[in-house]
C-alpha cells in the first residue's frame, strides 16, 4: 500500500507532483487546476500486476484526456470510480454525466475525455485490464447510463470496494488479486444489466452456481462443462446458455479460473517446489508451453516472469 500527500510537498510544487502522481497511475492527461499554488491532494494506492484500487481526495480540479493525447499514448484499459464524498462530471462521447455518491461508471482511458469535480471531493477508482471487461461483456462497455450502487448488485460490488480498501493493509498481493477479480466479475453482471428486475432470474441463477462450482472445483482435472452440469443438476445446454449470456463457455470458464490458480500459487512460497510444467499439469494443461501461451495471454506475463517479480520482491 502507498500513500502520496501534497501536504509533504512545497505549495508551489504541489499541483506538479499531483500530475506526476496521477500521469504515472493512468496516462497521459492535461490537468486544469483551480489553483495551482497550495493546491492539496492524497491517495492511498494498493496494486498488482494486473488491478490497482486508489482512494482519492483533492481540490477542484478538471482532467482531460484529448484526442492528440489518444494518438500519442494509447491506453486501452479501463476505470471503474464512484464519489464518496461530492460529485464527479464526467463528458465523454458528446454526453455528460454527472455522478453523485452512490453511483459510479466504467469508462475507457482509450476515448478523449473531461473529468472535473468541486474542491475536496473523495473517491474511488479502480484501473482493469481491457481484457478483464472486453471478453466478459463480449463488447465495448457501455457508457450511456451510470450504474446504481445503491441497491442489489450495484451495493454489494459498493460495499466489496470500499471493504478491498479499507483493508488493503492486511492483504497480500494474491489476496488482493483473488478478491477483485471477483469484483470485476460482479461490475460485468452489473454493467451487463444482470441485476435489472426483469432480467431472466433462472439463467442469472444457473450462470452464479456455475461461477462458484467453477471456482471451487478449478483444480480437478476432470472439471468440465459436462461434469459441472452433472454436478448441478441441469443439463449441458443449460450452462451453455446461463454462460453465453456473459459471451463466455464452459471450456472458457474453467481455463480463466485454472489461470487464476495458476496466478496465485505462483505467489505464494509453498508451490515454488512446483515447477511451471507441475503446475500445468496439475491443473489439466496439455504442457508448460500451453499454460505459459494462455497465462500471457490472460495477464500480460509469463508464469516464469511473474514467479521471478515475486521472488525478486
Amino acid at each position: 500500500m502507498v500513500t502520496h500527500s501534497t501536504a509533504h510537498v512545497e505549495p508551489r510544487e504541489r499541483a506538479d507532483f499531483w500530475s506526476q502522481q496521477v500521469d504515472s497511475r493512468h496516462t497521459r492527461l492535461d490537468f486544469r487546476y483551480a489553483r495551482r499554488d497550495g493546491f492539496r491532494g492524497e491517495l492511498t494506492s494498493q496494486r498488482s500486476d494486473d488491478y490497482e484500487l486508489i482512494g482519492w481526495r483533492s481540490d477542484r480540479i478538471e482532467y482531460v484526456r484529448t484526442p492528440g493525447l489518444v494518438r500519442q499514448d494509447p491506453a486501452p484499459d479501463y476505470r471503474f470510480l464512484f464519489p464518496v464524498e461530492g460529485e464527479l462530471t464526467l463528458r465523454q462521447d458528446g454526453q455528460e454525466a454527472r455522478l453523485a455518491p452512490g453511483f459510479g461508471r466504467l469508462m475507457t482511458l482509450d476515448t478523449p475525455f473531461e473529468l472535473l469535480h468541486d474542491s475536496m471531493l473523495r473517491g474511488v477508482i479502480l484501473s482493469i485490464p481491457a481484457r478483464g471487461i472486453d471478453g466478459p461483456l463480449n463488447r465495448k462497455a457501455p457508457l450511456d447510463a451510470a450504474l446504481d450502487l445503491t441497491t442489489g448488485l450495484g451495493r454489494v460490488l459498493h460495499g466489496m470496494l470500499l471493504s478491498l480498501h479499507a483493508e488493503r493493509n492486511r492483504l497480500d498481493a494474491a489476496q488482493f488479486n483473488a478478491v477483485t477479480d471477483r469484483v470485476v466479475e460482479l461490475l460485468c453482471m452489473v454493467a451487463a444489466g444482470d441485476d435489472r428486475p426483469d432480467a431472466p432470474d433462472h439463467l442469472a441463477q444457473v450462470e452464479a452456481a456455475i461461477r462458484r462450482y467453477a471456482r471451487d472445483h478449478a483444480t480437478e482435472p476432470d472439471l468440465t462443462g459436462a461434469s459441472m452440469a452433472r454436478a448441478l443438476g441441469w443439463s449441458l445446454r443449460q450452462v451453455q446458455l446461463a454462460l453465453q449470456r456473459s459471451g463466455t463457455t464452459p471450456r472458457e470458464l474453467i481455463r480463466e479460473e485454472r489461470l487464476r490458480v495458476v496466478r496465485d500459487r505462483l505467489q505464494r512460497p509453498e508451490y515454488t517446489h512446483m515447477t511451471i510444467s507441475e503446475l500445468a499439469c496439475a491443473l489439466g494443461f496439455s504442457s508448460a508451453s500451453a499454460l505459459s501461451t494462455a497465462f500471457r495471454r490472460r495477464f500480460g506475463t509469463s508464469p516464469r516472469e511473474l514467479r521471478r517479480r515475486y521472488q525478486q520482491a
